[in-house]
């Protein structure tokens, strides 16, 4: 139940993201702002990280079912794959990178953080 709630304490920050992208008119995706705020937020000792530890560890062990409807929906686009199918490897494999090595480096700070307390 408390995992529960810790879900639905980070899906409310990124309600929140998305209605200040939408307010402010940002170019800045709001779950991208609400990943922010919740920085923030963290740093700012505004919350502690037990208060969304248990949600945010359910979230990133269900990461994966997040990309199945994008997966699925590029099998609309065969044709465009076939004709750009290179760039847009490209662009995932970059992508890819790119995300790993965010991830990789949002770990380690994580891991800072939690040592402190």
């Amino acid at each position: 139940m408390k995992a529960i709630l810790q879900v639905g304490v980070l899906l409310g920050v990124t309600m929140l993201g998305n209605e200040l992208a939408q307010v402010l008119n940002l170019k800045i995706p709001g779950s991208i702002i609400g990943i922010l705020l919740v920085i923030i937020l963290l740093q700012a000792k505004i919350i502690r990280l037990e208060w969304i530890e248990s949600g945010a560890n359910i979230l990133i062990a269900e990461l994966m079912l997040f990309f199945i409807p994008s997966a699925v929906g590029v099998m609309q686009y065969k044709q465009v794959m076939a004709a750009d199918g290179m760039r847009f490897e490209l662009v995932i494999f970059l992508s890819t990178l790119t995300v790993m090595i965010c991830t990789g480096f949002l770990s380690e700070m994580a891991n800072k953080i939690g040592g402190e307390r």
